[in-house]
């Protein structure tokens, strides 16, 4: 293990955006920027075409990238969390857990309450993964994830948080936490995905979100009193771990009852196809 200020850091490979310990630097502005800026010269007409091709190239490093890491639990929260805060200390012990409950913990790859994930996740020797994403001013994965990608573009990355993670869990955090959360409320309850936990971790921080969807959302129409209930909301790492296990359990419960029924499904189609004279 590094120290914590990136000295002595051990040699690192990449391949394209795929990032085995290294630190990168962006320029200003974004591809996300460039993507969606209208305002700029038209030569967008002819460019923006081949920018297909570099998004689909990001979805395949992705894909071969976390295609075999694992059942994995996407820990979420504020880059901005200091190391000698109680969240940081909260964060690190849950990646510890989850890494010793046989998980990898992914992350944005970033400091305060990812790094913390991240750092538990290696004491813990689990597998640790950062998705960075390119950002106007620079910023590197930092020092305690093993695996990491540094994506162009927000939407590709949070494909990956959502297709290779059995649940999140969300520390503490601002826009981009409250971004991943909401997304991910509107693709569970549409059944967009299959339904998985969403945990929220630190009752004080989260109280004032919760009574504000029960008493306004609900209470105005604008959501079901039972959309309430794809989250919960805990201060205790163990509490996570049971959440994640269980969901894990009931998962392969309903995989294996599905796989029964076709069988049974197949054997009576077969039981009354005729017989054919002229195999």
């Amino acid at each position: 293990m590094t120290d914590e200020n990136n000295q002595g850091r051990p040699p690192e490979r990449h391949r394209g955006p795929v990032i085995l310990r290294r630190r990168f630097s962006t320029q200003a502005g974004t591809t996300d920027q460039r993507l969606l800026d209208s305002s700029g010269p038209t030569d967008w007409v002819h460019t923006d075409p081949w920018r297909v091709l570099r998004i689909q190239a990001e979805f395949v490093e992705g894909f071969g990238l976390l295609a075999e890491i694992g059942p994995a639990i996407t820990v979420f929260g504020s880059a901005r969390t200091p190391r000698d805060h109680s969240e940081y200390e909260l964060s690190r012990r849950l990646g510890h857990q989850l890494a010793k409950a046989g998980y990898a913990v992914i992350t944005g790859g970033g400091p305060g309450v990812m790094e913390a994930a991240n750092r538990g996740c290696v004491e813990g020797g689990g597998k640790s993964v950062g998705l960075g994403i390119e950002l106007p001013f620079e910023q590197g994965l930092n020092s305690y994830v093993d695996i990491g990608i540094d994506f162009r573009y927000f939407f590709v990355r949070k494909t990956m948080f959502v297709k290779y993670a059995q649940g999140f869990v969300f520390m503490p955090g601002g826009f981009g936490t409250l971004d991943e959360l909401f997304e991910a409320l509107v693709l569970v309850q549409t059944g967009k995905v299959t339904r998985f936990p969403l945990v929220l971790m630190g009752t004080a921080y989260w109280a004032g979100l919760i009574d504000w969807l029960g008493n306004r959302l609900v209470e105005a129409g604008k959501i079901s009193p039972h959309d309430m209930d794809l989250i919960e909301i805990t201060d205790d790492v163990d509490r996570v771990v049971h959440i994640m296990k269980d969901a894990d359990e009931e998962r392969r419960r309903q995989e294996i009852e599905a796989t029964d029924a076709l069988a049974t499904d197949i054997r009576a189609g077969q039981a009354r196809a005729p017989l054919n004279p002229y195999p």
